[in-house]
């Protein structure tokens, strides 16, 4: 199992990783630059919470470890591992439909919630699995 052990780092590609799902106890990093944006990361086994410019992006219920996440204008697309299945919110545009796939896999159209938030169950097994989420239209 790999986690983050900076607990948020810039990817050659252009992709930020994030969350270790270790830690007993909780750690956050703030004020990290990533392509123009500023990130703050909250990790440990409970819970790993992902903050852009202030505003909510990602939260993982037991805590994960996220690689590779390219966030686009339509598009979201990250691999999520950890030690057992986890419940996932991401902070989207509000009251949209989204193509979601998960490894590889579509699981159907799903709309967020006025306030913009989409929630997925991922099944891990400590192998990383790759979601992604499509604006529809």
């Amino acid at each position: 199992m790999s986690v983050v052990s900076e607990l948020i780092r810039s990817e050659k590609d252009g992709g930020l990783s994030f969350g270790d799902y270790t830690l007993s106890a909780k750690s956050k990093l703030d004020n990290f630059s990533h392509a123009g944006d500023v990130y703050k990361v909250k990790t440990f086994q409970e819970i790993t919470k992902l903050e852009r410019n202030g505003m909510f992006a990602y939260e993982s219920v037991p805590g994960t470890a996220v690689t590779d996440m390219k966030v686009s204008a339509d598009e979201v697309n990250f691999s999520v591992e950890g030690p057992e299945d986890a419940e996932i919110t991401l902070g989207l545009d509000e009251e949209t439909e989204y193509d979601v796939s998960i490894a590889g896999t579509s699981v159907g159209i799903m709309s967020t919630n006025l306030g913009g938030k989409l929630t997925i169950s991922v099944e891990l097994n400590g192998e990383p699995v790759a979601v992604r989420v499509q604006k529809i239209g």
